[in-house]
């Protein structure tokens, strides 16, 4: 084999046996050509590591759980490969899974690859040729919530998905574990929080009937065309994905649909750039679409923004206790708080 190139960040260079992987590739994927083995690394989000592997004209997305310790059962890469399998087939834009491997000779965590898409994923900016198609932000929040539709409308029992969990109390589940995770990794006392439990524990609804839910439906979760504007082309991060209550996963992503006004939280989106739907614009294009009941939307939107703090906090809390060196999560603290007056907001207006 000819001398791989391998464009990654310094652990991941050391840590993972480039040489190994490209032997155990070839192995099981055949037909690839004689070229040298390229590996460029996606930018660090704060979940799984994403890399993009080349031989040749052939192109994979390798994903893995992040370096170092991380908490029992987060980054589930398996979970996340044999939901794929079963997925794609009825919802094209998740990704075609190839291969899952635990052994941990190539690296210190198991790993899978999956085919590569090719289109635009919009993070906090727009690309200037891109945006000046006319309507662009438009068709992109329209499509978006098409999409969340599309994919709560599937027959998860028709699709093998029937034992992807238990949809039976995952609303409670979700509520009670949420709040166990944020005090396992609180680092701080901070006011809101136990007006915000108090809340929400005394206020859990009853759940719609459940569907497929990503769990981690976001903007910057797809990816449109670069030639057909607001055409979906993928989502990405199934790793949370579930069978459960689909209110869930549209109030997620409307906490993560910044609006101009927002204050800081931790997290981007693009959104918050304007020109896009409001939340209450893109709630509307959902409930037309789905004939879903929101008129119990507050108490999901409130618990959301708590659940996305919870997430946040249990980065921060890796980063103080020093697990994590990046020093990008040192003002998430900030962001937790203003998740938590945003949860609180919601449950004032709800009063």
């Amino acid at each position: 084999m000819l001398e791989q190139k391998i464009l990654v960040s310094a652990q991941a260079e050391t840590d993972i046996n480039w040489p190994a992987l490209e032997v155990y590739i070839r192995t099981h994927i055949k037909n690839l050509d004689s070229s040298p083995m390229v590996v460029k690394q996606f930018s660090e989000g704060y979940s799984n590591l994403t890399f993009l592997i080349q031989i040749g004209d052939w192109e994979a997305v390798m994903r893995r759980p992040p370096f170092g310790k991380i908490p029992p059962k987060a980054h589930d890469v398996e979970r996340e490969f044999r939901l794929l399998e079963k997925i794609n087939p009825v919802f094209p834009y998740a990704p075609k899974p190839y291969l899952y491997h635990k052994d941990l000779e190539i690296m210190d965590k198991h790993f899978y690859l999956m085919e590569k898409k090719t289109g635009i994923v919009l993070d906090d900016t727009i690309p200037q040729d891109y945006d000046e198609i006319p309507i662009l932000r438009e068709l992109i929040s329209e499509s978006t919530v098409d999409t969340l539709v599309q994919l709560h409308e599937i027959d998860y029992k028709k699709a093998g998905l029937a034992n992807l969990g238990r949809p039976e109390g995952y609303l409670e589940r979700q509520v009670h574990g949420w709040f166990k995770r944020y005090q396992n990794s609180k680092t701080d006392e901070l006011v809101l929080y136990d007006d915000i439990e108090k809340w929400i524990l005394a206020h859990i609804p009853d759940s719609p009937s459940p569907t497929i839910i990503h769990n981690d439906f976001k903007l910057n979760n797809m990816m449109f065309s670069l030639t057909d504007p607001g055409k979906p082309i993928a989502v990405f991060d199934w790793e949370l994905s579930a069978i459960g209550d689909p209110l869930t996963d549209l109030a997620s992503a409307v906490a993560y649909w910044k609006d101009e006004q927002d204050p800081f939280t931790g997290i981007n989106s693009v959104t918050s750039l304007g020109g896009f739907y409001t939340r209450q614009e893109f709630l509307k294009r959902y409930a037309q679409k789905s004939n879903r009941d929101l008129s119990n939307f507050n108490f999901y939107l409130a618990f959301a923004y708590f659940k996305i703090a919870a997430i946040l906090q249990q980065i921060y809390y890796r980063w103080e206790m020093g697990y994590l060196l990046d020093d990008r999560f040192s003002d998430l603290h900030e962001g937790i708080k203003n998740l938590l007056l945003l949860s609180h907001d919601v449950i004032h207006v709800r009063k």
